[in-house]
């Protein structure tokens, strides 16, 4: 015959006992899963940092697209060159302009990144 083990007394565990024990809640984490006001704070910080590139970097499209019409309409001249035989409002405006655009919008995705990861840095460890 087989002798079964002792049996251990039960225990009780209580939800409260449970986190006191697990240790020191990350605060920041709860706040925005609960949506509190530091949460909601934190929250509108990245949406204004992430506002506040996007005008930026449209405000150089502007500048570098925005004012060539400008350009050949106040020195028409300029207007009249060639490069390759391609009229230059026509090579920089029809060509050139979809790198420059590529390379502004490569330039906000790598910004806006690393604006998340400084948040979720700033989640995971906050200043104390």
């Amino acid at each position: 015959m087989a002798v079964d083990p002792p049996l251990r007394p039960r225990t009780r565990v209580v939800l409260a006992d449970a986190a006191g024990r697990r240790g020191g809640t990350d605060r920041s984490r709860v706040d925005l899963a609960e949506q509190t006001p530091i949460g909601e704070a934190l929250v509108k910080g990245l949406m204004r940092a992430q506002l506040a590139l996007a005008l930026r970097l449209s405000l150089v499209v502007v500048a570098g697209l925005g004012t060539l019409p400008l350009l050949f309409v106040a020195a028409p001249a300029v207007g009249g060159f060639k490069v390759f035989g391609i009229h230059l409002p026509w090579l920089l405006l029809g060509l050139l302009s979809f790198p420059f655009l590529v390379g502004v919008g490569a330039a906000y995705v790598h910004w806006a990144e690393r604006n998340e990861q400084d948040f979720a840095a700033l989640i995971r460890r906050p200043e104390q």
